[in-house]
């Protein structure tokens, strides 16, 4: 296959607007860190600590009545879900100075069972504590920087070190924005959406391998070509099949934020968020990242030593 027939593949010149995608994504990263430096995130019970009630009913649970009866009577920040069946309720309520898990529960048991002509009853009662949120906290994170650490020393070792900092610098871009998206909107940050983080930073980075893939095979097929042109014709090589993995993702995604329930709802937003990021992310960040750098023909192309093959000769 010649140069040219490969060159008249390209038909976006993603390259070309590769300024105007990184000035796009730095005013999203300064949003983003500065609500988290400001605001922060909007922690969960998993990591603030709390208490778990469980009640069952008799029948199908109302969880818009449960809520606003709880959201009237002091508990704001009240999670109800569903848990198991529509007949069970899990209900997550962030510590209350002066209350112990028992009295907490008897009032809330309370709450929910005034004027109502199907009370439920109490199957269990679970406290979180706060130094158990704390250390969940700190490992979760460590998860992430450790996954970090893993994903720059095996794509320096995949490919070259240019493309291991651009990847880092994508991957990077993908989880600070989607943190900042739930920082600015003041969505609960808990155990799910934690692990959808880490579910994106892999997402994310596969989709940048196959496309640093590709570009080294292009550095080797098309010495004579421009860096940026190579670069294109990676991107639209891969382009459908980005495609149509991102879409198939975003389609069970979806299916999962409006039909999977208040269990996983923040942990579908999060991977909506993110897949949609990580796609952009794959094309506008990491390769033009890696071209910054200085990423070069030179750097992937392996050069023969004249009189290698005699080397082994007596």
């Amino acid at each position: 296959q010649t140069t040219k027939s490969v060159m008249n593949k390209t038909h976006i010149d993603f390259m070309g607007n590769r300024k105007l995608a990184m000035t796009f994504s730095s005013i999203l990263m300064v949003i983003a860190i500065a609500s988290l430096a400001i605001r922060g995130l909007h922690m969960g019970i998993d990591f603030t600590g709390g208490t778990l009630i469980e009640v069952g009913y008799p029948q199908i649970a109302d969880l818009t009545t449960i809520r606003q009866k709880l959201h009237d009577t002091g508990f704001p920040d009240a999670t109800v879900q569903n848990f198991g069946t529509a007949k069970d309720v899990l209900i997550r309520l962030k510590l209350k100075e002066g209350l112990s898990s028992a009295e907490l529960s008897n009032k809330v048991l309370d709450i929910i069972n005034k004027d109502s002509a199907t009370p439920a009853t109490l199957r269990r009662v679970e406290f979180v504590g706060p130094q158990v949120g704390d250390d969940l906290a700190q490992d979760g994170f460590l998860a992430l920087l450790y996954s970090t650490i893993a994903i720059l020393i095996y794509v320096a070792i995949r490919f070259e070190w240019k493309f291991s900092v651009g990847a880092i610098i994508a991957t990077f871009h993908d989880a600070i924005v989607t943190l900042g998206f739930f920082s600015v909107f003041g969505l609960e940050f808990d155990l799910t959406v934690l692990a959808a983080i880490l579910a994106l930073i892999g997402y994310s980075l596969n989709d940048t391998i196959v496309v640093y893939d590709r570009i080294r095979e292009n550095f080797r097929n098309m010495r004579k070509t421009a860096t940026t042109e190579i670069m294109n014709v990676a991107i639209n090589d891969t382009l459908s099949r980005t495609i149509m993995i991102s879409m198939t993702v975003l389609l069970v995604l979806v299916s999962l934020f409006f039909l999977g329930g208040e269990v996983i709802h923040n942990f579908s937003i999060a991977l909506l968020f993110g897949v949609a990021f990580g796609t952009y992310s794959s094309i506008f960040i990491a390769s033009p990242a890696a071209l910054m750098l200085g990423i070069s023909h030179e750097d992937l192309i392996v050069t023969e030593k004249e009189g290698a093959h005699l080397d082994g000769m007596p």
